[in-house]
This record gives C-alpha cells, sequence and structure tokens, in this order.
C-alpha cells in the first residue's frame, strides 16, 4: 500500500511543460547574445585563421550564459556564423521540428567594417 502512495506521489510531481517563470524567452537571450558579441568583436578585425576559434568561444561562453538561466530540463543549442564584409547579400535559413509552446528560438547580428556575426540560440525542453 506504501509503494502505491509512493509511486501517486511521483507521478503527481512529473511536469510535462515549464511553468511561466522556468520558459526559454527570447527577449532575454538575445540580450544576452548581444553582450557576449560586444565583449568578443568589438574592435575585431576579420582573420579567417581566427574566425574557427572565435566561432567556438562565443557559442561556448552563450552557452555558458544561458546554463546561468537555471531554465531546468532545457537543452541549448547555439549557432554561430562569422564572414568577412564585402558589400555581399547573405541570407541564412533554418527549419525546426518542435513544439512551440515550451521551445523557442533568439538571434542576434554583430557588424562592423570588417566582418559579420550571426548568432541563433535555441531553447528545447527535454521531456
Amino acid at each position: 500500500m506504501a509503494e502505491k502512495a509512493a509511486a501517486d506521489d511521483n507521478s503527481a510531481a512529473y511536469n510535462i511543460r515549464p511553468n511561466f517563470k522556468q520558459k526559454f524567452r527570447p527577449a532575454i537571450v538575445q540580450k544576452l547574445i548581444h553582450q557576449a558579441l560586444m565583449d568578443r568583436l568589438t574592435g575585431a578585425t576579420y582573420n579567417a585563421e581566427s574566425c574557427s576559434q572565435w566561432t567556438k568561444e562565443i557559442a561556448d561562453d552563450i552557452k555558458n550564459r544561458l546554463k546561468e538561466l537555471d531554465l531546468p530540463r532545457y537543452k541549448y543549442i547555439v549557432n554561430v556564423v562569422i564572414g568577412e564584409m564585402r558589400g555581399e547579400g547573405v541570407r541564412m535559413g533554418c527549419r525546426c521540428f518542435w513544439d512551440a509552446d515550451t521551445d523557442n528560438v533568439a538571434q542576434d547580428t554583430f557588424i562592423n567594417d570588417s566582418l559579420f556575426c550571426v548568432v541563433a540560440a535555441f531553447g528545447v525542453y527535454y521531456y
């Protein structure tokens, strides 16, 4: 009998959706991304050899900042693209299959005379 009561308690505690305060908020995450880009790329000049390392550092920095938000059961995907400003256009796209009620994306762009950087951070709720 005690085992059944314990099982009932565990099933009642399992939430399949985050509460309102624990959701991935794009506006907050966009500010976080913007600050990370400003910290790392202000005054930077495009260098093809350095860009690979920069993208890894920026992605890791943003991922660590996202973890500090302490959103339980969220998994993060951070995509960073750096390119040289050469007067040409760039188009980027992404498609995802997710739960629109719990999952979301935030993005920001950094541009100076030498380079551009586009970051997209995805927050996916782990059921």
